[in-house]
């Protein structure tokens, strides 16, 4: 069966579909030994030969983690500055993955890990909405008026940024839910209502909980989980 050049690098642990993209329009894609720049080219895998930067790709097992980021791990595989990853919290003999989105150094919590890029695609692109849940603490507490603003949204650079629900508050506490993926958006939203944030975790992505792992723990998804994910939009 025909599939898409970006589907197959994506699939077979590449990166997200849109870097598979950037790589085949950058010219360090091959098919059969022939250089490929055209997004939308069709190939067969398991016939037709792929090379990225000149080595073969080969479609791996499809791996799903849930992962407990401590602060102080980067999102990244590696750093300049010799700063440590959440990938120093996994086993080396994993297949090559990537984050599904990103916790900022400082923030701690659920991090979904794939070489899946079709399941990183129906979790992190905006049409898709998906709910994450974040537990919050913040300088002062927070009065109802600005729970409300932030439910009708606030101002953070000339963007609107709005959470979805604003719940448990209890004092300099809380919980929120967003289903937009804007850059370091409840540390800007609380900002902007005058609490700046001091700690920030994210207890949730759809279905799938932190549940007993603690900071720095992993596991595997059930294929359930995996399921519900891709059939929650």
């Amino acid at each position: 069966m025909l599939v898409r050049l970006q589907k197959f690098l994506a699939e077979a642990g590449l990166g997200s579909r849109r870097h598979c993209e950037t790589l085949i329009s950058a010219g360090q894609v091959t098919v059969n030994g022939q250089p490929v720049t055209t997004l939308g080219t069709k190939i067969e895998p398991g016939t037709d030969q792929v090379s990225v930067a000149g080595q073969p790709v080969r479609v791996e097992r499809k791996v799903y983690i849930a992962l407990n980021k401590p602060t102080g791990y980067l999102c990244t595989s590696r750093d300049t500055h010799d700063r440590p990853t959440v990938f120093d919290l996994l086993p080396a003999e994993l297949p090559r993955l990537f984050t599904v989105g990103r916790l900022d150094y400082d923030t701690a919590g659920l991090l979904l890990l794939t070489n899946d890029g079709t399941f990183s695609l129906r979790l992190t692109h905006p049409r898709y909405k998906m709910p994450k849940t974040y537990r919050v603490e913040v300088e002062g507490e927070l009065t109802p008026a600005q729970g409300q603003q932030l439910l009708h949204g606030v101002l953070s650079d000339g963007e609107k940024l709005r959470a979805e629900k604003v719940f448990d508050v209890r004092g300099s506490r809380l919980k929120l839910v967003l289903r937009e993926g804007k850059k370091r958006q409840v540390r800007r939203m609380l900002a902007a209502v005058g609490h700046p944030v001091t700690k920030l975790t994210r207890e949730s992505i759809g279905s799938i909980t932190l549940g007993n792992l603690k900071p720095g723990q992993w596991r595997y998804l059930t294929n359930e989980e995996v399921r519900q994910l891709v059939g929650a939009q």
